[in-house]
């Protein structure tokens, strides 16, 4: 990949403006897509919509469009210099990221049961977005990203660090929790219950925004800012969005159970 890569661009720093720029623009796609969402629910789930395409078998979706967010990190880690994953701060970090995608991509679209088909334009999108935030994120990390040898025991560092953790295990035990709701063969939506899930409608989400937060925290860039304030964007609009439509669809709904932070909002 270093061929490409080279043939891609005259020079290291120039590979490095151009990492900094989808940084700065992903900031940007997030703040176009704030006001999007101010109108129109992310179009796939209980929101999708023939209005974006033809339907897209959700187990197909899910692996396939969240695949790049792998593979293309996992070339740039095993088949570029990549000159910075010898770096204590740098293979933590890097764990992180790949602990999410092993899981999310590798193993979350294969447990899923039921389900409405991904509009293909959602499909088509997610996968362009992985292709991008995999490159931004890992290209960084592994060659670029530069911390100091004390950086693993900082207070970013442990903060952050100890955030992803929470936020990951929360997001995987509330997948876990909404794939059970459901009993063989029943297709009706059903109340939540459980773990975060007591607290939040949007516990899942809750959970993967703070994961990003932490990760964005630890690595202390730019370019995992970008993804922090992108997940952050989409994903709690999301969750505010189910919080009303469980409101309307469910009379015994609980009416102290907020939104997506607990207690609060």
């Amino acid at each position: 990949m270093d061929r490409i890569l080279s043939k891609l661009f005259a020079s290291e720093t120039e590979e490095l403006y151009v990492l900094d720029c989808l940084a700065y623009f992903m900031i940007f796609m997030a703040a176009c897509t704030f006001i999007t969402l101010l109108f129109e629910n992310v179009p796939y789930g209980r929101y999708a919509t023939s209005r974006y395409g033809f339907p897209v078998n959700v187990k197909f979706a899910w692996f396939v469009q969240e695949l790049p967010a792998f593979l293309v990190p996992l070339c740039l880690v095993l088949w570029t210099s990549a000159a910075k994953t010898t770096h204590l701060p740098n293979q933590l970090l890097l764990i992180m990221y790949f602990c999410h995608y092993v899981q999310r991509s590798l193993i979350y679209p294969f447990l899923i049961r039921g389900g409405k088909s991904t509009p293909f334009a959602s499909f088509a999108l997610a996968f362009v977005f992985c292709i991008y935030n995999g490159y931004m994120q890992v290209r960084y990390l592994s060659h670029y990203a530069e911390y100091s040898a004390d950086w693993v025991t900082s207070p970013c560092f442990i903060t952050g660090s100890a955030l992803w953790l929470v936020g990951w295990l929360v997001n995987v035990h509330s997948d876990h929790i909404l794939r059970n709701l459901r009993k063989p063969g029943e297709i009706s939506y059903k109340i939540p219950t459980g773990g975060l899930f007591e607290y939040v409608s949007g516990a899942n989400f809750f959970g993967e925004i703070t994961e990003w937060a932490g990760f964005s925290l630890a690595a202390h860039s730019v370019h995992s800012a970008s993804f922090a304030i992108f997940t952050l964007i989409v994903l709690a609009s999301r969750a505010f969005a189910h919080h009303r439509w469980y409101l309307q669809k469910f009379e015994d709904y609980p009416k102290s159970r907020k939104a997506l932070i607990p207690f609060v909002l």
